[in-house]
């Protein structure tokens, strides 16, 4: 399978967004326009798991998302699933990456470095940045 490019974000709390770009293979700016109230959000306090879990039914893939527990960890190893990390000093708000490929696209890569999301870089990386607590897959 091709290595697609990662998707970046463009607003603070727009790694939701980013992700759910990623999977539907849409830019940014019009995976945006499938979230409730979008921009607000991406700019103020970010998305919860539903928003995720709706912005992609709309596109017509059907995600369910699971509280991290050790008999389905096995899921966030799964193509385009998406995790949710927990909330830590490097992450506040927490943060959302994408499996892809058995690398996880990180719509801001560079955060540790920069935290101004106008030089936001989204990459790949090997390992996730902190510790899953919800796993989005397909049903």
């Amino acid at each position: 399978m091709k290595q697609k490019d990662a998707t970046r974000q463009k607003h603070p709390f727009g790694c939701g967004v980013a992700c759910v770009a990623f999977v539907l293979g849409l830019d940014y700016s019009t995976a945006l326009k499938l979230f409730e109230d979008g921009e607000n959000k991406a700019i103020n306090r970010g998305f919860y798991c539903r928003d995720i879990v709706d912005a992609l039914m709309k596109k017509g893939l059907y995600f369910e998302f699971k509280y991290l527990k050790p008999k389905i960890r096995q899921k966030i190893y799964q193509n385009y699933s998406i995790v949710f990390i927990k909330r830590s000093k490097a992450y506040p708000s927490g943060h959302y990456l994408c499996r892809h490929n058995n690398l996880w696209m990180d719509p801001w890569f560079n955060l540790k470095e920069n935290h101004d999301v106008s030089k936001a870089r989204a990459n790949f990386r090997k390992r996730l940045p902190g510790k899953p607590i919800y796993v989005f897959y397909a049903r």
